[in-house]
Order: structure tokens, then C-alpha cells, then sequence
């Protein structure tokens, strides 16, 4: 039986839904979060946007290049600690190797809030790369792995290196005067600060993955083999992809500890690498908008749970497991699967 011809103009049909879809849920997205602070504790909202943001850069790399890392936390906790010592302190520690390990100190005030941000998410870059140099020839649970050995030995590092206080983390950061004027102790003002770094990553990841760069990487998780065949350097590209989920997260770390005045262990910690994996399943693997639905539900289950200890970590297994089971594409993920458009 011959095949009749798609009508031309349907492709560009589908795209323009599919953008009007994305717009209308931004929007939606953005009058929410505009009026949230005033029905829900802001700092509660604040503590969602920044593993928002976490969870959103994670889904840059496994959702569009399919890379899944364990070691997220590497990122998010470091890009804490640099922040939270560079407001605190200033004083930039260097480690280097002279019979034993010795710190090289260069002495320096307190820095504002925007450059202790911005110290933050350069350190989680710097990371990046140096971990992705290390772990993207290897693919699968080698690539894994690997990142989660990375992370466990920086997490080893950061118990040990003087300017962490290790287990006590470094307290009582200070929030300071945006860019000298904005003086973020007023809760409002340090929401409105968050929310927009976390709309700006937002915006910013959206054109990433829509771009000619973004296609590639779909490529690549697609057929990697038929990637290379066609000439992409898909090592660089995933290479880059890498360091930009790294440098997000590094942000999104560097901005709660400047939200809660607080760095510590549990930013570093493993444990923190397999919420953000929770976070983007439960919203939605490859999706825009569900790594922010995700942590938005396991932010609000943490704290309205929180009366029962530990028996939250038994909970979000069990979400976990139910998720795999019934929802596999994720919340968001079968909301447009049901009603055929992308979110």
C-alpha cells in the first residue's frame, strides 16, 4: 500500500505548538513563583529554586547527552564552600605539595556577595572540567562510577582542608549589600535575588538545548556511532556539556550558601548527588520544565516530613520506586506525553 505524504507545513505546525506550549507553562512558571513568597515561607521557596537549578543542570547532561553522573554533589557542595569562605573570609587558600601538604594564603577581605557567586560557580566549573577530562572517555556505570569517585575524594578532602571547619561547615555567612546596594539580610529582597539567577539559568539552559548545539547532543545520546560518522568531535561536545552542567551547579550550590549563610558536608556528600537524580526522574527525564516540578516536590516532602527523621529517606525511596514503575517518563514527562506537546 503506497503511503500517503505528511501534508507540508505539519512540522513547522508541531514546532509552533510546542513553542506556544513552552511559553504558556514559563509564563505560568514565572506568575507562580512571583506570588509564591507571599502564601509560602520564602525561604522554603528559596531552598526549592536552588535545587531547581541543581536538578536543572543535571538533566543538561543526562536527559540531552545521556551521560548519568553520581557525582553531582563534586559540583553543588564546592561551589558552597567557595562562596560561602570567599564572603566569609576573602582569603584565597591554595593547596600545594612541599615535603607534605602545605596552604599557600593569599590574603584578601570579604568579598560581596555577587563576587563570592560568582567564585562559587567558576570553582564548580574548574571542577568540571577536570573531572570531565578524567571521566568522558568512558561511558555507562564506568562513567559512574568514576564521577562518583571523584566526588567521594573531594568530599574526603573537604573533611580535611582547614578552611571547611569540617563537620561544623563554614557558619554564619554573611549575606551582604548586592552590588552595594541591595541589601540582601531583607528576606524579599534575597528571594527576588534568586529567583532571578534562577530564571536567568533557566532561560539560558532552554537556549542551550534548543540551539545547533543542543541538536548534536541529542544526536549523541540518540547514536553516538552515527554522530562520529557524520564528523562531530562528540568527546569535546560532551566535554562541553559536562563543564556547563558542572559550572550550573556550581552556581546553584554557590547561591544556597549565600540563601542559608551556610556550607557543609551534606552539600558535598553523596547523598546529595542521588537527590538531584530523584529530583529530575520524579519531574521528568528530558524535559524542560520537570527537574523544577521534581524539586519543588521533594523540597516541600523534606520539610512537611521532616517529624519523621529518617523515615523521609524510606519515602522518597519509595517515590523513587514508584516512579520507575508507573510514571517512567516522569510527571511532567506523561502530562506531555498524554497531551502530545512538549514541556
Amino acid at each position: 500500500m503506497a503511503q500517503v505524504a505528511a501534508p507540508v507545513g505539519t512540522l513547522p505546525a508541531e514546532r509552533a505548538t510546542n513553542a506556544r506550549s513552552e511559553t504558556i507553562a514559563f509564563i505560568v512558571m514565572v506568575v507562580l513563583l512571583l506570588i509564591a513568597p507571599m502564601v509560602v515561607y520564602p525561604v522554603s521557596v528559596m531552598k526549592a529554586l536552588c535545587f531547581a537549578l541543581f536538578a536543572c543542570a543535571f538533566n543538561l547532561l543526562i536527559g540531552y547527552v545521556g551521560l548519568l553522573s553520581f557525582g553531582h554533589a563534586l559540583f553543588f557542595g564546592w561551589g558552597a564552600y567557595v562562596s560561602a569562605h570567599l564572603a566569609k573570609v576573602g582569603a584565597i587558600s591554595l593547596p600545594y605539595w612541599a615535603g607534605g601538604l602545605k596552604w599557600f594564603v593569599i590574603a584578601l577581605p570579604p568579598m560581596p556577595p555577587e563576587i563570592a557567586i560568582i567564585g562559587g560557580t567558576i570553582a564548580g566549573g574548574a571542577l568540571g572540567v577536570v573531572a570531565g577530562v578524567v571521566a568522558i572517555r568512558r561511558q555507562g556505570i564506568y562513567f559512574a562510577m568514576i564521577t562518583l569517585a571523584l566526588a567521594q575524594m573531594m568530599y574526603f578532602f573537604a573533611v580535611q582542608a582547614p578552611f571547611t571547619h569540617g563537620e561544623d561547615g563554614i557558619q554564619a555567612v554573611p549575606r551582604g549589600k548586592l552590588f552595594g546596594v541591595f541589601d540582601l539580610a531583607d528576606q524579599m529582597t534575597m528571594y527576588f535575588t534568586v529567583l532571578a539567577i534562577f530564571l536567568a539559568s533557566f532561560v539560558l539552559i532552554y537556549r542551550i538545548i534548543n540551539s545547533p548545539f543542543g541538536e548534536v547532543l541529542k544526536a549523541i545520546r540518540e547514536n553516538e556511532a552515527r554522530a562520529i560518522s557524520l564528523g562531530y568531535k562528540t568527546e569535546r561536545y560532551k566535554l562541553v556539556a559536562f563543564v556547563l552542567s558542572a559550572t550550573l551547579a556550581g552556581l546553584a550550590g554557590a547561591t544556597k550558601a549565600i540563601v542559608f549563610q551556610l556550607a557543609s558536608l551534606t552539600d558535598v556528600d553523596w547523598p546529595m548527588s542521588g537527590e538531584v537524580v530523584l529530583m529530575t526522574l520524579v519531574g521528568g527525564l528530558g524535559t524542560v520544565f520537570g527537574p523544577v516540578i521534581g524539586a519543588f516536590i521533594i523540597i516541600a516532602m523534606q520539610d512537611n516530613l521532616a517529624q519523621y527523621g529518617q523515615w523521609v529517606t524510606v519515602i522518597q525511596g519509595m517515590i523513587f520506586v514508584a516512579c520507575v514503575l508507573l510514571f517512567r517518563r516522569g510527571i511532567i514527562g506523561e502530562i506531555a506525553h498524554y497531551f502530545r506537546i512538549k514541556l
